[in-house]
């Protein structure tokens, strides 16, 4: 049996036994190993020792310093660094021993490489309380069971069919237990994200209204904005990014590369509305189809990501060392499987027929390439803001 006590500015470990032997020992050896190697003390260390009921003995574990730390030599723990335990926490002999005689602060040693402080005003120090928490989230002996039998049947039960009952016991024990809970982000950014899509809402709204006023160039940087704000999974975009075309040996130029925090590249072309321009107004053979405007920037798009895809390793060096002044150093452009983004046209005037055709078209391409209307943007801005608030 062990306890944890403090005796004047002493830590001490009373170590009690039926069958005497730590004395015995002491004459013998310096090395005194506890509960399994959980602690190694030398003869220096006992403090007190009584064989009146078997065996009791007192060893220093730990020294009240100045700073009012106990300060416990790392080998006592058997490990490389040594504890601090600030004086006003109630330490108890649970802040050394976890299920099945795990040592704590040798699990804690093997992820750190610094001496460990709980508590007090270390600048490095664990809080009492946080300290407390973390013992909690050590397995139990049932939960260690569990997670054995959960690990053993998902092997087993390749072979032996009645295995299978206990896969995924574990985990679902696990999700009943009340687990850590930090901060809800979603909370504290919702009303910045609100204002944040409102104003986008609100510009998109304006420069619909006011297309005429803009010219090409300056009507795609401001849309390209409010597309790498609505699609924040990149992080770059370059503007008349090259591409080879090695049939017409020549080079073209894509409106814009957007680039991910992986490097992976995508394309994207952003044509003025200038009304519908997507959908014909008549049918064709019982169909509305693609207008002229719709079928040619797809073709392009298409070419484009034809293109990349077949420039490969060489193509990406080439980007790289393009952008190589506008990306962090060690950054590579990827080309994998790019797709495209096409924002163009309006659906606002549509029949239902003809948006179900033109929904048909977008289905189409959509392994490559999504097209994008700016109804679909104000849609889109509209569903978020209703769901942020």
């Amino acid at each position: 049996m062990i306890d944890i006590l403090v005796i004047d500015n002493n830590l001490v470990l009373r170590y009690s036994t039926e069958n005497p032997w730590v004395i015995d020992r002491s004459q013998i050896t310096d090395i005194i190993p506890i509960k399994k190697n959980l602690f190694v003390f030398s003869k220096h260390d006992i403090l007190r020792s009584d064989n009146t009921y078997g065996e009791e003995v007192d060893f220093i574990l730990g020294k009240l310093n100045d700073a009012g730390y106990f300060y416990i030599e790392g080998k006592k723990l058997e490990i490389e660094h040594d504890v601090y335990l600030y004086k006003d926490i109630n330490i108890s002999d649970r802040f050394f021993i976890g299920v099945r005689n795990t040592s704590i602060f040798r699990e804690i040693s093997s992820v750190v490489t610094q001496d460990i402080y709980i508590g007090g005003h270390h600048p490095e120090a664990i809080p009492g309380d946080d300290f407390l928490l973390m013992l909690k989230d050590f397995p139990n002996p049932y939960e260690v069971d569990k997670y054995i039998k959960d690990r053993l049947s998902s092997v087993l039960e390749n072979y032996f069919d009645s295995a299978s009952h206990v896969r995924g016991k574990y985990e679902a024990y696990m999700n009943k237990r009340k687990s850590i809970q930090g901060e809800n982000l979603t909370n504290l950014f919702r009303e910045n994200e609100v204002v944040k899509y409102e104003s986008i809402l609100e510009k998109l709204r304006f420069m619909l209204a006011n297309e005429k006023k803009y010219n090409e160039k300056q009507w795609q940087v401001e849309i390209l904005q409010i597309i790498l704000l609505l699609y924040p999974k990149y992080i770059y975009s370059f503007k008349e990014a090259p591409v080879y075309d090695s049939y017409r040996k020549t080079e073209r130029k894509i409106d814009f590369l957007l680039v991910d925090p992986n490097g992976n590249v995508d394309i994207i072309e952003i044509k003025r509305p200038m009304g519908e321009k997507i959908i014909t107004k008549t049918q064709y053979r019982d169909n509305f189809i693609p207008l002229r405007e719709l079928s040619g920037t797809v073709m392009q798009v298409e070419k484009y990501v034809y293109h990349l895809s077949k420039s490969g390793q060489d193509g990406e060096n080439k980007l790289t060392k393009k952008y190589k002044n506008k990306i962090p150093p060690g950054f590579k452009i990827k080309i994998t499987n790019p797709s495209g983004i096409i924002i163009m046209g309006r659906d606002n005037l549509l029949s239902s027929e003809q948006k179900d055709d033109f929904e048909v078209v977008k289905r189409k391409y959509r392994n490559v390439i999504d097209i994008i209307t700016y109804d679909d943007l104000l849609r889109r801005l509209g569903s978020i803001i209703v769901a942020l608030k």
